[in-house]
């Protein structure tokens, strides 16, 4: 995508890079937390694992399936925690401007 040179210009490739709004970014944990939570959950399925092997017959079935599920989280929390973690950067890393091209 090409843009038109100026500030207008500016402005718009600096709107085409904000990944989440303003409030979102603000409400949004830490990246260590999200890292964290990422481990945690890990810990969380193998312990229902474990756990459903503890189990009788007739509940086995549904406290594997709950470990299953358990079990989706860690890379859903750990890509969150990435995404986040490029959005700190980018509020800490000094705003650097493109030359303008001049005709």
């Amino acid at each position: 995508m090409t843009y038109p040179d100026g500030a207008l210009a500016t402005q718009m490739r600096q709107a085409a890079c904000t990944m989440a709004p303003r409030p979102l970014e603000r409400s949004l944990p830490p990246s260590e937390y999200l890292y964290a939570g990422s481990l945690g959950t890990i810990a969380l399925c193998i312990t229902l694992w474990i756990r459903a092997k503890t189990i009788g017959e007739d509940e086995r079935a549904n406290a594997e399936r709950r470990a299953m599920f358990v079990g989706l989280w860690p890379p859903m929390f750990w890509l969150i925690g990435d995404t986040v973690r490029r959005q700190e950067e980018r509020r800490t890393r000094p705003r650097s401007f493109l030359p303008m091209r001049h005709r």
